[in-house]
């Protein structure tokens, strides 16, 4: 029996080996399939040609009596060579020329309209670069993943280039209208992220608000790059989205940022709001040692995640009551949230867990984060706004409906939970 191996001899030189490794890779099916994209290309271009003269190559123009065809007159001169890159790969194509006959008897060069002048890549192409760098890959290394399906025709500065057409989406996106969406509820959120200005690494916030339609669908409403959160910043965001015609919502989660709750106040007064829960509880650690921490996270997931408004209105009274004599600031921390802390209560209790908290917009931030952290500071503030944009536009990021999302259509409970205080001595 004949063994077959496809070890090298190592008696033979080593010279003509591959100097990389897939280097000496060849695929019959590729190499086929990159001649005939080749010849499917210059045959589509040849076509539209055709049409405009309204007569195929080596034919006579049109002959007295032939009037009636629809045609530009001109002549054909030669062809071009032209490089493309696709996902078939990098090719050289021949491009027809040619000159057509217009007004004043001079002449113009025709163009395609199926290639256009300067195009290097298809836009398949460059939507395979745009979604490789949305993948968390930097540009670099985009160049390297992608070099031997271009045949290392893309650059950094390709990758560069590609994302940048991204921004007239972008710039729709962010002029669209939004009469038309049927939002219920608003969660809105900050995150912190660094980018360059001035050739310096800078940290800017980026502000956030997702929307939960009718059906329970989560959907990004805008997304802004400003300084802070301050009720100036937040007032923007806001004011931006009801001229674009976002009607009044019915629900709102927010982090308990201040400057948040004044621009709420003054656009949408009366509005039921709910504070998180997971931002209060990172609070309350502010105001206790650590060897607290534990105990507090006990009591607290005790009350919180109690199964009915009465059990939770008695926990929150235990826990005042306990924390005021064991630690009094943490109590204090705990009643400054006031009843915005429980008015997930007023819902129904099947929507409880996705309206107590904004982690629908914290686990966006952490996939962000996620993305970013091959380039640990992005080149500008409007490229973290887009890309973070980009990645639930792209696909990348996919939201499911909010939970209990069946009972959205229930009013609230008109009567908030209690917000009297037992006046325990201590």
């Amino acid at each position: 029996m004949t063994s077959i191996t496809t070890k090298p001899d190592s008696s033979q030189p080593r010279v003509g080996m591959a100097v990389d490794l897939f280097d000496n890779w060849f695929d019959p099916i590729e190499t086929e399939v990159r001649a005939c994209a080749r010849r499917f290309i210059e045959e589509l271009i040849h076509g539209e040609l055709d049409a405009v003269l309204a007569r195929p190559r080596y034919e006579r123009s049109k002959k007295p009596g032939d009037e009636g065809k629809v045609g530009v007159t001109g002549h054909r001169h030669g062809s071009r060579a032209r490089s493309l890159t696709g996902t078939f790969g990098p090719i050289e194509i021949a491009v027809p020329r040619a000159r057509l006959n217009i007004a004043n008897g001079k002449t113009a060069e025709w163009k395609s309209q199926a290639l256009r002048a300067y195009q290097r890549r298809t836009l398949a192409a460059d939507a395979l670069i745009a979604v490789c760098y949305l993948a968390g890959t930097n540009t670099r290394r985009v160049r390297r993943a992608l070099g031997a399906l271009f045949g290392g025709a893309v650059g950094k500065d390709i990758v560069s280039r590609t994302w940048r057409k991204v921004k007239g989406d972008w710039d729709a996106w962010n002029t669209r209208l939004l009469a038309g969406e049927p939002i219920v509820r608003l969660i809105l959120d900050g995150t912190v992220v660094r980018v360059r200005l001035d050739r310096k690494a800078t940290s800017i916030s980026l502000l956030v608000v997702l929307g939960v339609r009718e059906d329970g669908q989560k959907v990004l409403l805008a997304i802004k790059q400003m300084g802070g959160e301050s009720t100036e910043a937040w007032r923007t965001v806001l004011d931006d989205l009801i001229g674009r015609g976002l009607r009044r919502p019915e629900f709102i989660i927010v982090d308990g940022a201040p400057g948040l709750d004044r621009a709420i106040a003054a656009v949408w007064s009366g509005v039921p709001v709910q504070r998180c829960t997971v931002h209060k509880h990172r609070n309350l650690f502010a105001h206790a040692p650590e060897r607290l921490h534990d105990e507090i996270t006990a009591d607290y997931n005790d009350m919180i995640y109690a199964e009915t408004r009465e059990e939770i209105e008695v926990r929150r009274k235990a826990f005042i009551r306990k924390w005021r004599l064991k630690h009094r600031a943490v109590a204090d921390s705990l009643e400054e949230a006031g009843d915005r802390l429980f008015t997930f209560t007023r819902l129904p209790p099947s929507q409880w867990r996705s309206a107590r908290t904004t982690n629908a917009i914290e686990r966006l931030h952490e996939e962000f984060k996620r993305r970013i952290k091959t380039q640990t500071v992005l080149p500008s503030a409007d490229t973290a706004a887009m890309l973070f944009w980009a990645l639930l536009a792209s696909g990348q990021i996919n939201m499911r409906k909010v939970d209990g999302w069946l009972t959205l259509a229930t009013k609230l409970i008109d009567q908030p939970m209690s917000a009297q205080r037992e006046n325990v001595p201590f």
